[in-house]
């Protein structure tokens, strides 16, 4: 058994040290790749796209900060849901107590059965767009952006080879949830993973409208169950890339508690399973993971039961050692993003002795909520989504089974938790 053990630990400490240089390669980019931003008279006229369906937590902020972009020529298209939806009345007010003019709000016109109803959404968005438009943006309701975020986005698109630019999310490890923790700790990962395979995150994109429609995109938006994951093997078939812009890495302050983000894990786990180019190295990660820690647990409660003190020790003290690993992993890479959070006008958040002592209980605890919810994507045929129920049968087999308006009874009690 001692043998065994040894030969364990090895193994832990290689995928600590892949998982270590991955992050050293994120970091790395994080760092070094701040391309120039375009003057106003080179920017092209921009159209930004929200699909609203309720009323996200900070829906307000997120109009607000929208309407006070750092850009020469862009709207903002709002897509509800219906005018019934609390979300149309918040965007009303906010429009009007702004006097913005750059804005236009139109209730969902056409339901599609084959796919969501955010692609529903979308689609209906592009169609109206003229032929001024040269870049349409995407954005979601639980983004606030910087006055600068419009600008960011659209410049690299200037290279010929970029057809869609992106950031991601980025959660505060100090909510009052486990949810929340469990959230900010298995989003830590998923950044990093993210960024190496190339996988966009609809909540910031950017993608140009040439592109839109020459791509095929718009097509597969038509039976998708979600719209940014399949833009990376889309684009890479035209010979397009999607570029990563380190500066857009943008904070979320909603509440997640646990029963509602284990269904919420799944359904992006569904969504990589139809549609991530990598779907088999992402489970394969998964299943690392977990299964290596868990096997020194297992040898080391089997150790305890024979007696074996010293084998027993080395086994605890590999299993502590990696969760110190990846602690340590989390803390650097929250250093390095309160950074960029900081430079976009957000405050820094001081990692307190008891917040740390809570991702490290967390990180386990991640793992395992992680995996289960990976098991049972696996099986998944059915998703809900924001009240509405879809039959998934493939990646371009999706059926909405019913429809019903959102109402303000379906809200959360907390106003800070995710829709």
């Amino acid at each position: 058994m001692n043998d065994l053990a040894r030969l364990l630990s090895q193994i832990v400490l290689g995928w600590l040290a892949i998982q270590v240089l991955l992050i050293l390669v994120f970091l790395w980019n994080l760092r070094s790749n701040q391309g120039k931003l375009l003057p106003d008279d080179k920017l092209p006229k921009t159209a930004i796209v929200l699909c609203l369906r309720g009323a996200d937590p900070f829906l307000p902020n997120c109009l607000r900060a929208l309407l006070n972009q750092n850009y020469p020529q862009y709207d903002l298209k709002l897509i509800v849901d219906r005018q019934e939806d609390p979300a149309w009345k918040i965007a009303t007010d906010t429009i009007q107590e702004l006097g913005a003019t750059n804005v236009e709000i139109s209730p969902l016109r056409i339901i599609r059965k084959n796919c969501s109803l955010k692609c529903s959404s979308l689609l209906q968005a592009a169609s109206d767009l003229d032929d001024s438009y040269q870049v349409v943006a995407l954005v979601d309701a639980d983004t606030i952006v910087h006055p600068n975020w419009l600008r960011e986005l659209v410049s690299p698109l200037n290279n010929p080879h970029i057809g869609a630019t992106t950031g991601n999310r980025w959660y505060l490890p100090t909510g009052k949830y486990w949810g929340s923790l469990v959230r900010y700790i298995w989003n830590v990962s998923a950044v990093v993973q993210m960024y190496l395979y190339g996988i966009p995150w609809g909540g910031t994109l950017a993608v140009k409208t040439e592109v839109l429609r020459q791509t095929g995109l718009l097509d597969k938006w038509s039976k998708a169950f979600g719209e940014d994951t399949m833009m990376r093997s889309v684009l890479g078939k035209n010979k397009l890339r999607v570029k990563f812009v380190p500066s857009l890495l943008m904070l979320n302050r909603e509440e997640s508690d646990l029963p509602s983000l284990r269904y919420w894990l799944q359904r992006q786990l569904i969504s990589s399973r139809l549609y991530h180019p990598w779907w088999l190295a992402v489970v394969g990660d998964t299943i690392l993971t977990i299964l290596l820690p868990t096997l020194l647990i297992v040898l080391f409660v089997a150790a305890l039961f024979t007696q074996q003190w010293n084998t027993a020790v080395f086994c605890l003290s590999c299993y502590i050692g990696y969760m110190l690993g990846l602690l340590l992993l989390v803390i650097v890479l929250e250093k390095e993003i309160q950074q960029v959070l900081h430079h976009n006008g957000e405050p820094i958040t001081k990692l307190a002795p008891a917040t740390i002592l809570k991702i490290f209980i967390g990180i386990p605890f991640t793992q395992w909520v992680y995996g289960c919810a990976m098991f049972l994507s696996l099986w998944m045929s059915k998703v809900k989504w924001r009240g509405i129920t879809y039959d998934i049968k493939g990646p371009w087999n999706i059926r909405l089974l019913d429809y019903r308006p959102y109402k303000i009874v379906d809200q959360p009690s907390d106003r800070k938790l995710s829709l």
